[in-house]
């Protein structure tokens, strides 16, 4: 994981804008890129401080992942979606997804009908995909 540049390294470079350098020329004597130097004079004008904001940290945990395996053993077929419903609890589509892949879930939608092995279901000359390629099994 990346860290963040030091408090001297930002000191330094404000202390080159201070003194009337460019940005371009601040970023290759130091080693950073242009846009990482105009965000260190931004959040000091902003803020007032060169210090780095957080990074990452622990997230806490909002879904009761015992309740939301019990929902799915009850309908197995529930879309993510209604498990959010479900749940009563304020999340993301995206957070039950995450849930279920740490509860090791899997998540398949059932078919409404199993796909033919014997009968093709393309049509002859209908054109499909990106580039417009021809069916591989066709129905005269």
């Amino acid at each position: 994981m990346a860290s963040a540049y030091s408090i001297d390294l930002r000191g330094k470079v404000l202390l080159a804008y201070d003194r009337g350098r460019a940005t371009k020329e601040i970023a290759t004597s130091f080693g950073v890129s242009p846009a990482w130097a105009r965000r260190v004079k931004q959040r000091r004008r902003e803020h007032g401080e060169i210090a780095p904001r957080a990074m990452g940290g622990a997230r806490r945990l909002k879904i009761d992942r015992l309740r939301l395996a019990a929902l799915v053993a009850e309908q197995p077929d529930a879309t993510l979606a209604e498990l959010r419903e479900r749940i009563e609890t304020p999340c993301s589509v995206s957070g039950i997804d995450k849930a279920l892949r740490a509860l090791a879930l899997t998540f398949k939608k059932r078919r409404s009908t199993r796909p033919s092995r014997i009968v093709p279901t393309s049509r002859c000359g209908v054109r499909s995909g990106p580039n417009g390629s021809r069916p591989s099994i066709c129905i005269a």
